[in-house]
Order: C-alpha cells, then structure tokens, then sequence
C-alpha cells in the first residue's frame, strides 16, 4: 500500500488545467458494502489533485449516488464494491444515467478482487468508464490510477448549456445552470415559477 502511494502528492496544475472549472465527482461506496476506507482514500487523492468530491459515504444505493450526480451536476461517480452484486448494481446505474439523459456523468469502479475479469469486461462494454483492479493498482500505483481516472473524465465532453426556463423537475437543468452562473460569476435575477411564486435568486444544493 505504502509502495502505491509513491508520488501521490499533488502534481503541479498547468495552466490550461487551472484555467477550467475543477472536475466533480460523487464518491461513495455500494449498496450493503461497509467497506468505506479505500473510497475514502481515493476521494482524498482527487481533492488533493484539485477535483471538488461530494462523498456519500458507504452502503448507498443506486438512486442514491445518480441522484446526487444529477443534483451536484458531476462530472463522475466514483464507487467501491467489495460485496458482490456488482453486476446488477453497475448495469442498473448506467441504465439509470442514460434514462435521466445524464450518460455524460461518467462512472468509475474499484472492485477489489470480487469482480472477475469477464465481468469487468461486460460492465465496461455496457458503459462503465472504468473498473481498477488490484493488478492496476500493482502497475500504476495509488497516484497513477487517480493520473488515469482525471484525464479519462476530463476527456469526455460535457453537453453544452441550454438556455431555457427552468422547471423544478428538472434536476439536471438547475444543476447545470448553477454551475455555470458560478463560472461566470453571475447571479440570476429572481423569476417566478409557473404557479407564480417567485424562484429564489440562487437555488441551493443539497450536500
């Protein structure tokens, strides 16, 4: 574990890297899982590389962790599942991303050694950005897996903002226009809703 570690102090940012909104990630552990310390370690390894992480903490469901995404506008989820039950539960929250519109939102997995190669292969065909394995964690280290997991999501496109009235259902649109009035440092006029009672000027997020 301490060989892992080896390098995994912040890299400098360059300046194109500092120039862009920080990567956000949803970090938690699977559904009856109570082993919370190794996604506790990697959602530290983000932050200390500059990624903003809301952590659920261990034993969340699926809505839990893609509804959380969508509210904080992630741009992943990053899940340990040491328990079994990882197919059903990984095809479930990629199917759930994609049926909310949310495919963007990217998910990684460490599984230890319970996920069994060809099931690591059929999880990543389904949609899974990436499942790490102990052999992974042999070959790049704590700090070249965290390395691998940033520039696969910084990679993936994020759909481009859409102007339009907000509906308070729409969970992914608000999360979207939050995060982009923080990016320009702007600060929405008051509206009303459509049963006439006025939005507050900043809607506040969960956490």
């Amino acid at each position: 574990m301490n060989a892992g570690l080896k390098g995994g102090a912040a890299a400098p940012r360059s300046d194109a890297a500092a120039s862009r909104p920080p990567l956000r990630f949803v970090s938690a552990a699977s559904l009856f899982d109570g082993h919370d310390a190794a996604i506790n370690m990697i959602r530290r390894l983000l932050q200390a590389r500059g990624a903003e992480v809301v952590h659920l903490g261990h034993n969340r469901s699926v809505a839990d962790i893609v509804n959380a995404a969508i509210d904080e506008d992630a741009d992943a989820v990053a899940v340990s599942s040491y328990q079994g039950g990882h197919n059903e539960y990984f095809t479930y929250m990629v199917d759930m991303l994609r049926e909310r519109g949310c495919e963007h939102i990217r998910v990684v997995v460490g599984g230890g050694g319970t996920i069994a190669p060809h099931e690591i292969e059929a999880l990543e065909r389904h949609g899974v950005e990436k499942i790490y394995t102990p052999e992974d964690g042999r070959r790049m280290g704590l700090a070249g897996m965290i390395d691998d997991v940033l520039q696969r999501i910084a990679a993936v496109p994020k759909r481009a903002y859409e102007l339009r009235p907000l509906n308070a259902r729409d969970h992914a649109l608000i999360a979207r226009s939050i995060s982009c009035w923080k990016a320009q440092g702007l600060r929405p006029a008051p509206t009303r809703s459509r049963s006439g009672a006025p939005w507050p000027a900043r809607a506040t997020r969960r956490r």
